[in-house]
């Protein structure tokens, strides 16, 4: 069996077999003839509008490589593989922009990369970071799930994935994509993953056929139910493949750590 790979994601279509499955690191090119009708297979363009909280972190040179959710105003929530190994002036965050190639919205720097703690690798679960804004940010927050929010976490709660990562183009987005999938059952990702799996720290989403999920690019977005933050996105076996739903890291279980951070 293939090795799960982490997901410096993108929403992702059927047809995206044909994606490397290499992480080469963090440059995750924009195209910059990409069209505006482009859309993943089973997704669609999403309006920051309706999704104020979702950012997008970049290199020191404007390369999108990873998403983010607003948890307060000035802390971003996601994923530890995004950001393991940088210090505060390599990454900035984008905020209130929808389209990677406009001027929209508020690019700010970091003053502060707090890391789970216990994060190994995306398979031994914790992947989970919170960057620290030297500005607060007047965009509206997500509010996330909290430990005893089991309800949210059902089978089958239809959750929104966004991002702006890898297509079926084989190329990321320019523009913020949204697609919907259930949640699974902790069996059902167990089936796929078997100990890379781990029930206490991840959620799934996906179908059984596949031909939707986050891909490259997408990793540290959130995964939404009901206008709740449930999950961040991880890691999977290739993108959109059958018997592999995408991982998540599932957010309730550290809002604690969310709290202290926010409170900081």
């Amino acid at each position: 069996m293939a090795i799960p790979l982490p997901r410096l994601r993108t929403l992702l279509g059927a047809s995206l077999a044909a994606v490397s499955l290499s992480v080469t690191g963090f440059g995750v090119a924009t195209a910059a003839d990409d069209p505006v009708e482009t859309r993943v297979i089973g997704g669609e363009r999403a309006s920051i509008e309706d999704h104020p909280y979702t950012v997008y972190l970049t290199t020191p040179s404007g390369i999108q490589f990873c998403g983010g959710a607003l948890v307060a105003p000035d802390k971003v929530a996601t994923a530890a593989h995004c950001v393991e190994d940088d210090s505060p002036s390599s990454v900035a965050v984008v905020a209130g922009r929808e389209d990677k190639q406009g001027t929209a919205g508020e690019v700010v720097g970091v003053t502060d990369i707090w890391v789970h703690p216990d994060y190994v690798t995306v398979t031994s679960g914790d992947d989970i970071a919170v960057l620290t804004l030297e500005t607060d940010l007047s965009y509206a927050t997500v509010e996330f799930a909290a430990a005893a929010d089991d309800a949210v976490y059902a089978e089958g709660n239809p959750a929104t994935i966004l991002g702006w990562g890898v297509t079926e183009t084989g190329s990321s987005s320019r523009y913020l994509l949204q697609a919907e999938a259930p949640l699974t059952s902790d069996a059902t990702c167990a089936a796929g993953y078997g100990i890379s799996y781990d029930s206490a720290s991840m959620i799934c989403a996906g179908y059984p056929e596949g031909g939707i999920d986050a891909c490259q690019g997408d990793s540290g977005g959130p995964l939404v139910v009901d206008g709740v933050l449930v999950g961040l996105t991880s890691f999977g076996r290739g993108c959109a493949e059958a018997g592999y739903p995408g991982v998540y890291t599932r957010v309730g279980a550290y809002a604690a750590d969310l709290e202290a951070r926010i409170a900081s």
